[in-house]
This record gives structure tokens, C-alpha cells and sequence, in this order.
């Protein structure tokens, strides 16, 4: 079901481009330092992410896209928030008549509906930005519907067909060509849509293009081979000075037309998007006192950003000095790389000392690529790998052996409060070697259980059988209790491990689709059923398992 899949997979391609906002700011540094493009994008995503998570489990997809039009109307940050909130009003709109299964027709309508809201929206659309990335995918799905390609197929060819585009920017738009950078909101557009399109399909390996001889890896490599961040000496600026933008609440009916003819002679890359009586207004513009003025006329103003951009362009331009300039730290002696499935997970992961998180799990298994990158990203002599997953495991071995400029070790974790007792058994001056087999030792003092929905008919460890729709409780990686009521079975799993063999603590994260009211009340009944058991309960926010827990 096309809503399902959009709200499990937006959070992770929405911290996807979160994690290389820093990047995508980066290139940032044309023609108007409109602020930072890879935290504006971020921040108008993560607008998307809350709106989604409030939510009812069952809402249908005509109140996914009103979620998304709001959510990204009312958090978009700068001219790239605002942009690619339109692309995705456009496209969830397009969803909102897509057939179960979605077909590649679906998508090819989704992404046309797209191109006409996002080119609406923008009075002087400019070849060599997100924009033209977004009618090269609309014009790849196209070609994918009169092929009648599998959606699986389709997607692939159109995360591919984003980021040859990303690389073509600068043939397209001069001023990308002269600074050495290729366009900084298309990038983060592309990887938006990579991310999202390998968490739809269950993973983050390569994806094959069905049109040319190389994978969205090399096409992103291709992309990033355009890119040589320089420092910007020499820009003269914007002819405006600060950029102005803010939420409006229209009280009676205005010409928007009119209004943005106004905005345009206040200055530059003016912007008035939604429906009444909500809009969002951007412009570039050295009087934003008039601006506001204006608007007052019809509405109220609220949630007003005005930014100095000649001042974000010299802070954007020192900052790069500085990181050009600074010396190298020195490497410490041991890192960590592990992987992570929800949000709240990787948070407590962090705070437990692990370098880098990356994206995966049961139903996103990352890369050996992804995690090499990952390890390459630690500053450290030696790094340990966790890959939380009996499926990653080879994929994190192959990582190390593949890496040649620093010592790495998978320890092999299964689940993430595996994780978490392992990195407790870290003693940091020992040899990585040491570290490691106290690591492993650990995680064999650990029982874990997982809870999730059968997809398909099954049976258990016991031959009972399993419906699709069923309340499956998984032990050890056996299927060892099945009911109806997710809350039953993690009790019944619990008092089962613990009549086996009782233990002393038990972690327990709560997925994405279990609310904060009925995990407390879950953990409030394991209390009562197990008193003397400690429990440590934390949001993980791991799709698809509405609860994952350890005890030892």
C-alpha cells in the first residue's frame, strides 16, 4: 500500500539528506547565498517526518498528501525548502489516485503532476537546478510507462536518470561551471530520492540502470566527480541583501498574481505558494519592512526569517578557509561504525560512542559500499563494526576486508541491544583485537526478541500455522509465539525467555508505528507481570517492528 510505504520510508530518506546537509551546504556558494540549501532542505523534510508521525496507523493516502503539503508548506526554509515543498505537494497529490499495486503508469503521473505544481510555483524556473532534474525523472518515468516496467525497475532508472542530471548542471547553468560545483539543491533532491527508493525496496546496495552501463553508485560518483568546493573570494554578491520569507494567513480573498507582481519589484526570486487562506511568501529583497507591510494589507504575518545574506556569504567562505586551513586531527585509537534502523536508535548509539550510523536493518540491508564509505568516515587507527543484523554480517566483513588503510573488525552483532551490551564491554586503551572478543562475549550473555506483522502465511517454530496479518513474537530468530495483539505477544515472549532462564534487565525499544501512550502501557504491564525484572525502555523508532527488545 503506496501510504504505508511513504511513511515508513520518508523519515529515512529524510535523515539521509539531514546527514549530508553539511555537504550539500557546501556547495551552497552561488549565486545567492540563500542561506544553507542542505539545511533548509533538512529542515522542511523533518516538518514532513512530524506531520506524518501524528498520523492515525490506518490514514489512507489522500491524508498522507494533505500531511505532506502542510507539513513542508509550514517548514519550508529558504527558496530550496520552498521549492521542494511544491515537488512534494506535487507528487503526493499525483499518489493520490495510485492503484494497489502501484504501477510505473502511477509514478509516471505522480512525477508530471509534479513538474506542473513545481514550475507553477516559480515564476523564472532556471535550467541547471532542481527543477531540471525534476522534469528529467518525470521525462525517465515516462519512458519507464510506455516500456511498462516493473515499478522496481522504474525507480531504479529514475534515481539513476536524478544524478546523471545532478551532473549535468553545470553545462546548463554557467555560474555552477565557473565555481566548480554542480547544483547544491538538485544533489540533495537526488539523494532524497535514492534513499527513499532503497528503503521502498527493502535495501541500499547498487541499483542497476536499465537505459546506460553504470549504477545510481557510479551516476552519484559522476555527479560528485563535477564537484571542487572552493573558497568564494571573488563573488560579488546579490544585488539584495536579505532574504525574507514567512507564513501568511490570508483574512480575506487577494490577486496572488498581483501580489506577486509586487514581490518582484521589491527584488528577486520571489515565491508565494499554497491555497487559501495559507501561503508561504519568499523574496529576495533590500526593504523587507515594505514586504511585510504589504502583506499585512490582507492577513497576518507569522513565523518571520529575515537573513543577511552578504554576512551568511562571508561566514560560508571563512568556514571553508578554515576547514581548508586547519590541520589534520590526529586519529584516535579506535572508532565504531554501526547500523541502525530508526532514528532513536542510532541517537543512543551515538551517545554510547559509535563514529558514524548508518541506515538498515531487517528490511534495508545496507551495503558493503555503504559501510566501507562508513568506516572511511571514522578518524580512527582501528574500527569495529556492528552490524546489528544477521543479514549485514557479510556485507560489514566484506567492508573490512576491503578496507587497506586501518585495522577493522565486525563484531557480530544481531539486534541493537545487542549493540548496546557490547559497547558497555568496550575497554578503550585495549587492542582492537581485545576489544573486540570482550565485545563478542558480551553479546553472547544477551537474549533478544523482536515483534512484527507477518506479511505472508507461515508457520511457527512448533508447526502452528501463521496467517498473513498475524502478531508474530520472534525469539532468537525463532518464530516462538503468534497472536493478534502486539502487546500480548511481547508479554508472552517475555514471561517465556523468563521462565526459561530468568534474567535481570531487559531493553526494550518501541518502533515507529507504536505511539508513546501504548508503550508506556506495554512497559506498565511487563512491570506487573515481571517485577523484579529492570527495564530500560527507550523510542527506537524502527519501522515495521513495533517493539524489539533484549533482556540479560
Amino acid at each position: 500500500m503506496i501510504a504505508k510505504t511513504i511513511r515508513t520510508c520518508f523519515p529515512i530518506a529524510a535523515k539521509a539528506v539531514a546527514d549530508k546537509a553539511e555537504d550539500i551546504n557546501k556547495l551552497n556558494v552561488f549565486p545567492v547565498p540563500d542561506g544553507d540549501t542542505g539545511t533548509n532542505m533538512s529542515l522542511t523534510l523533518a516538518s514532513v517526518v512530524k506531520e506524518l508521525s501524528s498520523l492515525p496507523a490506518d490514514a489512507d493516502m489522500e491524508a498522507i498528501a494533505g500531511a505532506i503539503t502542510h507539513g513542508s508548506l509550514m517548514g519550508a526554509r529558504g527558496n530550496s525548502g520552498v521549492i521542494t515543498s511544491q515537488i512534494l505537494r506535487g507528487v503526493a497529490e499525483g499518489l493520490i489516485g495510485a492503484g494497489s499495486p502501484t504501477t510505473s503508469s502511477d509514478i509516471a503521473a505522480a512525477l508530471r503532476r509534479s513538474v506542473k505544481v513545481a514550475f507553477q510555483a516559480v515564476r523564472k524556473p532556471v535550467e541547471g537546478t532542481i527543477l531540471t532534474v525534476l522534469r528529467d525523472i518525470s521525462t525517465k518515468a515516462d519512458e519507464c510507462e510506455k516500456k511498462k516496467l516493473p515499478v522496481a525497475e522504474a525507480l531504479d532508472a529514475i534515481v539513476v536518470e536524478a544524478y546523471q542530471s545532478v551532473a549535468r548542471t553545470p553545462d546548463l547553468l554557467p555560474v555552477l561551471k565557473e565555481n566548480g560545483v554542480v547544483d547544491s539543491g538538485a544533489f540533495g533532491f537526488a539523494i532524497f530520492l535514492e534513499n527513499f527508493v532503497a528503503a521502498a525496496q527493502g535495501r541500499t546496495a547498487q541499483i542497476e540502470d536499465f537505459s546506460a552501463t553504470f549504477d545510481a553508485s557510479s551516476a552519484r560518483e559522476s555527479a560528485l566527480g563535477r564537484v571542487e568546493i572552493e573558497a568564494n573570494d571573488d563573488w560579488e554578491g546579490s544585488e539584495y541583501r536579505y532574504c525574507n520569507e514567512f507564513l501568511f494567513k490570508a483574512e480575506k480573498r487577494f490577486d496572488e498574481e498581483e501580489c506577486l507582481k509586487f514581490l518582484a519589484s521589491m527584488g528577486d526570486c520571489e515565491l508565494l505558494v499554497g491555497a487559501y487562506p495559507d501561503y508561504k511568501i519568499h523574496v529576495h529583497s533590500n526593504t523587507p519592512n515594505l514586504v511585510l507591510e504589504h502583506m499585512l494589507q490582507f492577513g497576518q504575518i507569522y513565523e518571520v526569517f529575515i537573513h543577511n545574506m552578504d554576512m551568511e556569504s562571508h561566514e560560508r567562505t571563512a568556514k571553508i578557509h578554515a576547514d581548508q586551513d586547519a590541520p589534520a586531527e590526529p586519529a584516535k585509537p579506535l572508532g565504531f561504525v554501526a547500523v541502525a534502523a530508526g532514528s532513536g536508535e542510532a541517537e543512543i548509539l551515538e551517545s554510547m560512542g559509535v563514529d558514524v550510523t548508518v541506515s538498515g536493518g531487517q528490511t534495508m540491508n545496507p551495503s558493503t559500499a555503504d559501510l566501507l564509505e562508513a568506516v572511511n568516515k571514522v578518524n580512527a587507527e582501528a574500527v569495529i563494526i556492528l552490524p546489528n543484523n544477521g543479514n549485514i554480517r557479510m556485507a560489514a566483513e566484506a567492508a573490512a576486508t576491503a578496507c587497506e588503510d586501518k585495522k577493522v573488525v565486525v563484531v557480530p552483532t544481531k539486534t541493537v541491544p545487542q549493540a548496546f551490551s557490547a559497547l558497555f564491554a568496550v575497554m578503550p586503551e585495549a587492542p582492537v583485537e581485545e576489544v573486540a572478543e570482550a565485545m563478542t562475549e558480551a553479546i553472547a550473555e544477551v537474549r533478544d526478541g523482536e515483534i512484527t506483522t507477518a506479511v505472508r502465511d507461515s508457520q511457527a517454530a512448533d508447526g502452528s500455522p501463521i496467517h498473513a496479518g498475524d502478531v508474530m513474537g520472534i525469539i532468537c530468530d525463532s518464530i516462538e509465539v503468534v497472536g493478534s495483539d502486539v502487546k500480548q505477544v511481547t508479554l508472552d515472549c517475555i514471561n517465556r525467555m523468563q521462565d526459561e532462564e530468568e534474567g535481570d534487565t531487559l531493553t526494550i525499544l518501541a518502533g515507529a508505528d507504536m505511539s508513546d501512550e501504548d508503550f508506556e502501557d506495554l512497559v506498565s504491564a511487563i512491570e506487573d507481570a515481571q517485577p523484579d525484572l529492570e527495564i530500560d525502555p527507550h523510542r527506537g523508532e524502527q519501522p515495521l517492528y513495533p517493539v524489539i527488545f533484549s533482556i540479560e
